[in-house]
């Protein structure tokens, strides 16, 4: 069965797409940390991270750095944090967090009703920074 982010990819649920190449694409999440959590995906449907290919996690690394970057001039806070956790969905997903302190890495903390205004806006900033970029 495809996972939710193969449903994303497909154009069957829709998304925030801020990054979208052959290998991967990034877009915000709906359940944010904090306000510009973006998950960078690979196309590939793979439950853990260690089952990728080496050169695949460097590319899921360098968007994420990418993303980093953007979000550091979009939103300016005091850190982006990276995880991977994949307990919430099985396939591989790269979390990319603006944080202000170690609350914004906790999953019981997460946004479940984010303003959709406020997430398109993002979206579009990011993109537009990644564009730049």
């Amino acid at each position: 069965m495809a996972s939710i982010f193969t449903r994303i990819m497909a154009g069957e649920i829709p998304a925030r797409m801020v990054w979208n190449d052959d290998a991967c694409v990034a877009f915000l999440d709906v359940r944010p940390l904090n306000r510009g959590h973006v998950l960078v995906v690979p196309r590939a449907e793979i439950d853990h991270w260690v089952d990728l290919d080496p050169d695949a996690v460097g590319h899921l690394t360098r968007v994420a750095h990418r993303v980093a970057a953007a979000q550091q001039k979009v939103l300016s806070p005091g850190r982006v944090g990276l995880m991977i956790a994949g307990f919430e969905v099985p396939h591989v997903h790269v979390h990319v967090v603006p944080m202000e302190g170690m609350q914004h890495l906790d999953f019981a903390q997460a946004d479940p009703d984010p303003d959709p205004d406020d997430l398109d806006e993002l979206a579009e900033r990011l993109r537009a920074e990644l564009e730049r970029g």
